[in-house]
């Protein structure tokens, strides 16, 4: 009985061995690619290869790990990365220096409206105006705006004076500008009721602009507000305006008497104010010298309002020069200093 059955289990051993190599090892691994020079990313096929392809085949995806196992070939020298280097730093005069540069705005055919340029009005700008002697420069502010101040890097060589043309909300504050001689340059800041402008002054000896103005991004908007009613119209400002308590009459004059001769002199404290006769303006205008302690003429910011010489400070001492060779002088001296009098 158990003889059967042994017989059966030994032919299902054999069957089995037979049916197994001799010797079973570990399988092989796979040889790295050899290197491909001058590697296409995109596949050129063939018009015979689009043809035969089925359209439910998948297309060939390039990713990026699998790109990275194929050097690229790079025809040349190798070109090294750009390296980000500082900027040179400037000294401080050579700071300067750029900076104005770069803010400066030229006078341009594109911004002429017959012969009025007109800038486009930006904050911290340098406009530059080109003057000539004999030839009087206008700069022209918008309407509505009121004059406040106007201050001159040099006020002997240069004569300014400012005037109003219209009335009421329209009023337009001009300020006039005129070089004694060619070959001048000068700054000149003119603060308002709105802004502050920043403008170059130079010199020529014919070529000069007739008139200078601007022209706003919030023009619109000013303009709205004006006409609403909501801000009260300005008033010109001019020596009229002055509190009578305030001002002091405390200068006497000395000197020629050429048909300009003032009329009067006084100050509020703070500015002083000379008075011409009405018809200056038929006339050429002289030039207001302040004498220092030393007895050499200072720089002061003066200009013309009216028939009214406006100067920025008080001053013990002044003259009034018209003229080259046969100049006529005006003396003004504070009557009020006592032994202190100059």
């Amino acid at each position: 009985m158990h003889r059967p059955v042994l017989v059966l289990l030994a032919c299902a051993v054999l069957a089995a061995c037979e049916s197994l190599p001799a010797n079973v090892g570990p399988d092989i691994m796979l040889d790295a690619p050899d290197p491909v020079e001058n590697f296409d990313l995109v596949p050129e096929y063939t018009t015979e290869d689009l043809a035969g392809m089925d359209e439910g085949s998948e297309p060939l995806l390039q990713t990026a790990d699998a790109l990275e196992d194929f050097p690229v070939h790079i025809h040349g020298p190798a070109l090294p990365m750009p390296v980000e280097t500082a900027a040179p730093k400037l000294k401080p005069h050579e700071a300067i220096e750029a900076a104005n540069g770069k803010a400066a705005m030229e006078p341009s055919t594109d911004n002429y409206m017959n012969a009025i340029q007109v800038y486009p009005y930006r904050v911290g700008a340098l406009y530059q105006v080109y003057c000539a002697p004999e030839q009087i420069t206008d700069v022209v502010l918008q309407p509505g705006e009121e004059l406040l101040s106007v201050s001159a890097g040099d006020t002997v060589r240069w004569v300014l004076g400012d005037t109003v043309s219209g009335t009421g909300p329209q009023a337009q504050a001009h300020i006039l500008i005129k070089p004694t001689q060619a070959g001048l340059k000068t700054n000149l800041v003119i603060t308002t009721s709105h802004r502050a402008y920043h403008l170059e002054m130079h010199a020529f000896e014919e070529t000069y602009m007739a008139a200078v103005s601007w022209r706003y991004a919030d023009q619109q908007l000013i303009t709205r507000v004006m006409h609403s009613g909501s801000v009260p119209p300005p008033e010109p400002s001019s020596p009229g305006s002055l509190t009578l308590e305030r001002l002091k009459f405390r200068y006497d004059l000395d000197g020629d008497f050429p048909h300009w001769r003032p009329e009067r002199v006084f100050d509020d404290g703070r500015k002083v104010y000379i008075q011409f006769p009405d018809r200056l303006d038929q006339g050429e205008a002289p030039a207001l010298f302040v004498i220092g302690r030393d007895g050499k003429s200072q720089l002061v910011n003066y200009r013309m309002s009216g028939t009214y010489f406006v100067v920025d400070r008080l001053f013990a001492r002044a003259e009034l020069r018209l003229g080259e060779k046969r100049q006529d002088v005006v003396t003004i001296l504070r009557n009020d200093l006592g032994a202190n009098r100059p």
